[in-house]
């Protein structure tokens, strides 16, 4: 069992987005799983082999007890039941209790559709009469306590943050494990919006941001669609 399950339509979405807070949760105790759903074969720089080389560097980098990758079309994948029913089947196997999924509207139209499919997915899970099998066993519905959606790329006014100062400096190492997206000075590929410098400092700008908010230096911003409950004001303090 996977307490958080982290997802993201391409490699690289969950590291840029939210390593610090996957960070925090490890080091509390939390076993800490990531699932791509694709292998990002669209993007301008690299290939989809070595995305998945990266993905493997970054997730040894956070201590996660497992990463998963699907092989749904980048770009082109849709809301439907043939890829529903591989994500149902990792949820039925690894029965998180908290699935974080890609942000809800984005610049990358890829992300929206993919929040939309993950928090449909969630709910599916849960229905007895899906029926889905892993290794030829039958498996049993499980639907997730909580879903919350990471930022991403797009500014969205978060419904609420979490401090990850302590792992500020270990998120960007984790980024750049995907030196062939990232900024890199002896690069060959070609430039893109996320392979300048500056984005990298606009990704710690926007933790910066978030951070004091809650008067701290860093934070990680997350939205949700059914609202949260707390046990007690003290809670929110």
């Amino acid at each position: 069992m996977i307490d958080i399950l982290a997802i993201g339509i391409h490699p690289d979405d969950v590291e840029l987005s939210i390593s610090g807070t996957l960070l925090k949760e490890k080091k509390a105790g939390k076993r800490i799983g990531i699932l791509d759903l694709s292998r990002g074969e669209l993007g301008t720089r690299g290939s989809a082999e070595l995305r998945t080389q990266e993905a493997t560097a970054a997730a040894k980098l956070l201590n996660a007890d497992l990463r998963v990758q699907l092989t749904l079309r980048d770009g082109f994948f849709e809301n439907n039941e043939t890829n529903l029913i591989p994500i149902i089947e990792q949820l039925r196997y690894l029965k998180p209790n908290i699935v974080l999924a890609n942000a809800t509207s984005d610049r990358h139209p890829d992300h929206g559709r993919a929040a939309k499919l993950i928090s449909d997915a969630c709910f599916y899970s849960g229905l007895v009469k899906i029926e889905t099998q892993m290794n030829g066993e039958a498996q049993a519905p499980w639907r997730p306590q909580a879903i919350y959606h990471y930022i991403q790329d797009q500014f969205l006014h978060p419904d609420f943050v979490i401090d990850i100062t302590e792992f500020m400096d270990q998120k960007l190492e984790v980024i750049l494990c995907y030196s062939s997206q990232f900024f890199s000075p002896d690069s060959k590929e070609p430039i893109t919006p996320i392979s300048s410098k500056e984005f990298l400092e606009s990704v710690k700008a926007k933790n910066s941001i978030w951070g004091r908010a809650i008067n701290v230096p860093y934070a990680e911003g997350f939205k949700t669609i059914r609202y949260p409950g707390v046990k007690s004001l003290s809670d929110l303090i």
